[in-house]
């Protein structure tokens, strides 16, 4: 198959300019063009003309005497070359008997590729998830988000699918994909639901509406495989003997005898955070991101980004970055076009947001976390959980300011230290209720300067964005895992057979990041262990 990249057409063409501009490249006639698949898509908003750039796979009809090859060098285009595209292989190669079934702790995308591997080889996982299926989740979420009433067992951070589950779904990843595990995490959300374009998309995401659907596919073929998924069960102890993992505790009751035990807690899972510093595991402090969430329309963000065209273009996103005064990085995480505010809190008495977009992003406001990274050195202590001591401390303080609801001011009354009043031009999209408050007091003053600073310094980049009106929320604490639990090049943490994994053991970031993790983690057990179950 011939691939052509840098194939760029006007945002309003059709399926026969596409051809067209397939044959130019190869100079051949369009007659000759009997398919093509697009390989990546985005946008060159840097010019007047907007224009889309595509990546191609094409199918020739060949005459006699005539192959791939010579029509390559026919082109004489640096743009046009054969095809080489690889797929994921691995082959289980351990020798060692693993008496009992692995054990997989969470249904985030870590812990869900590390079980769907594991039970496509024959390895019969056990997945146990604290919080419901997903169904009955979004049932939970949802009661939540109006009536205020959480439960700490099953939120926006825990139940199947993860936090990622309440997000926008994104999947970008900076990892290099050599062994095309990428590939394999694209295609295999696509095979369970997820929308094809994520395989060609420069920026894909799958959307909170699709993603529910893809973790519940995966788990039925996770179970069709012979894996057993138990909902409502958390993990509570260990059974450790001479350093190595022997068995769990089930809901402070239940004892099971394990081998290999897969922690893919995501990076919420306080509680089991301390069961496993209490169990000899080695864990360490590590740094994050902490802010505000910020809100404007999302007209005003596309406008800005692709100017009068873009009611013809899907909704724009942005990344922005600003170094302050002071030396500290201040940035955008986590931006969901067309999407809302949540309300994530996973603690009674504790506030936190997040943010979460559907796979049209078709809702008026564009939002974002604006946040600065946090060092252990800020936590204020060197115990391996002080940034979540950290965490809690602020999501206290921002529950109070709230007045136990999501915690809401306008930018103009930060930039002014007052609490906001009224709601200006953009209407708060915030599930769960929300509170005009002053957040001044809800983060460190340093990291709150360094937040004015940082959105007046974006407004040189979108204009608008420093706008008064622009609504704030908080807090953005949840940004990735405070905690890292250390493991080895076999993957192993300090007590045999446990593989922590993901972005709550620290190795992740993102849902794409995460189920690579657990991809690499399946690999480490399958190239050490063989099933061997009486």
């Amino acid at each position: 198959m011939i691939r052509i990249t840098q194939l760029k057409l006007p945002i309003k063409h059709s399926q026969e300019d596409m051809v067209n501009s397939i044959a130019k490249a190869l100079k051949l006639s369009p007659q000759k063009i009997k398919d093509f698949t697009i390989i990546k898509k985005s946008i060159d908003a840097r010019k007047n003309e907007i224009k889309y750039i595509y990546s191609v796979e094409v199918t020739i009809a060949l005459e006699a005497r005539e192959n791939e090859t010579t029509i390559v060098t026919r082109s004489r285009n640096e743009n046009v070359s054969i095809s080489e595209r690889a797929q994921y292989e691995f082959i289980p190669y351990g020798t060692n008997k693993l008496n009992h079934r692995p054990v997989v702790v969470g249904t985030g995308p870590a812990g869900l590729f590390a079980a769907w591997l594991l039970a496509k080889h024959g390895y019969q996982p056990l997945v146990v998830e604290r919080g419901y299926e997903v169904r009955k989740r979004v049932e939970a979420v949802e009661h939540f988000w109006k009536s205020n009433e959480l439960n700490p067992e099953c939120n926006v951070q825990f139940g199947e699918g993860g936090a990622g589950t309440f997000s926008d779904g994104k999947l970008n990843t900076l990892v290099k994909d050599i062994s095309n595990r990428y590939r394999l995490v694209m295609e295999t959300f696509v095979h369970h639901g997820a929308s094809e374009d994520i395989l060609y998309l420069n920026k894909p995401h799958i959307g909170t509406d699709k993603l529910r659907f893809v973790v519940e596919n995966m788990r039925k073929e996770i179970v069709s495989l012979g894996g057993e998924v138990r909902f409502g069960t958390k993990l509570t102890n260990l059974i450790i003997e001479d350093n190595v993992l022997k068995g769990i505790e089930l809901n402070y009751k239940e004892k099971l005898p394990c081998n290999v035990l897969i922690p893919a807690i995501g990076h919420s899972a306080r509680d089991t955070f301390s069961m496993l510093l209490k169990n000899g595991l080695v864990l360490s402090p590590k740094a994050f991101a902490i802010g505000l969430r910020i809100e404007h329309k999302q007209s005003m963000i596309s406008k800005s980004q692709y100017g009068s065209e873009y009611i013809h273009l899907p909704a724009a996103d942005y990344k922005l970055t600003h170094q302050t005064q002071t030396g500290r990085g201040v940035y955008s995480f986590c931006m969901c076009p067309g999407g809302f505010v949540v309300n994530s809190s996973s603690e009674i008495g504790h506030m936190a947001v997040n943010g979460m977009s559907n796979y049209n992003r078709d809702e008026e406001n564009a939002n974002s976390a604006i946040v600065v990274t946090v060092q252990p050195e800020d936590f204020g202590g060197k115990d391996p959980l002080s940034g979540i001591t950290f965490q809690r401390k602020w999501e206290r303080v921002a529950y109070e300011a709230g007045k136990g609801l999501v915690p809401v001011q306008l930018f103009g009354d930060l930039l002014r230290g007052r609490e906001s009043v009224t709601i200006g031009n953009v209407t708060p999209g915030i599930k769960g209720e929300y509170h005009l408050a002053n957040l001044a007091n809800c983060l460190p003053n340093e990291i709150i300067e360094a937040l004015k600073e940082g959105i007046l310094a974006f407004d040189r980049k979108i204009k608008g964005f420093a706008d008064e009106e622009a609504v704030l929320a908080g807090v953005e604490s949840r940004t990735s895992s405070p905690v890292r639990i250390h493991r080895n090049e076999a993957f192993e943490s300090n007590i045999r057979g446990i593989y922590p994994c993901g972005e709550g053991a620290g190795y992740a970031g993102g849902i794409t990041s995460a189920a690579i993790d657990g991809i690499k983690v399946f690999e480490a057990i399958a190239g050490c262990y063989k099933p061997d179950y009486e």
